[in-house]
C-alpha cells in the first residue's frame, strides 16, 4: 500500500498573494522546497502564478494527506468510487480561502479551490478502492496520534 506521488497545485490571479497561497500549500505538505512558483501570463495577457508542490515520498504524502482531519479523510474514503480515475489517481479540493486561514475543507469544483492529487500504487491482482481506502485510514490514523 504506497502513494506513488501527491500533488497540490493553484492558480493564483496577479491580484492575489501568491506568496500567502504557497505558505499556506507549504504548510499542507510541511516542506517549503518542495512548493514551487512559476509567474507565467493567462490566455488574455494578464499575469498568474501557477503554485505547486509534489512529493514522491510516501511518508510526506501520508502526513500531507493527515492534515486534512479526520472528517474531511471520511468524506474521501464515501466518495472514492467518483474520485478516481482510470489511472488509480484520487482528485479532491480544498477550499482555498479556507486552506489560508488554517483550516482544511473539501469543497466542490465551483468554488475557488486548491487542487489535490494522488497517484496511488496500485499493482495487478489489487483493488484500487481497497488501496485507496487503505491509504486514507493510514491518514486517519496519522491524523488521530498528532
Amino acid at each position: 500500500m504506497g502513494v506513488h506521488h501527491l500533488t497540490w497545485r493553484v492558480t493564483a490571479s496577479g491580484l492575489e498573494d501568491e506568496v500567502l497561497i504557497a505558505s499556506a500549500i507549504s504548510e499542507l505538505i510541511a516542506n517549503d522546497e518542495l512548493v514551487d512558483i512559476e509567474k507565467t501570463t493567462s490566455y488574455y495577457g494578464s499575469p498568474i502564478h501557477l503554485i505547486s508542490a509534489t512529493t514522491k515520498k510516501n511518508k510526506i504524502a501520508i502526513q500531507s494527506l493527515a492534515k486534512l482531519g479526520s472528517q474531511n479523510l471520511d468524506i474521501l474514503i464515501s466518495s472514492l468510487e467518483d474520485r478516481l480515475d482510470e489511472s488509480n489517481t484520487l482528485h479532491f479540493r480544498l477550499g482555498l480561502d479556507e486552506l489560508i486561514q488554517g483550516e482544511a475543507v473539501i469543497v466542490s469544483s465551483k468554488t475557488k479551490s486548491i487542487k489535490g492529487q494522488t497517484k496511488l500504487e496500485v499493482y495487478p491482482g489489487q483493488s484500487v478502492l481497497e488501496e485507496a481506502e487503505g491509504i486514507l485510514n493510514l491518514a486517519k490514523e496519522s491524523a488521530a496520534s498528532n
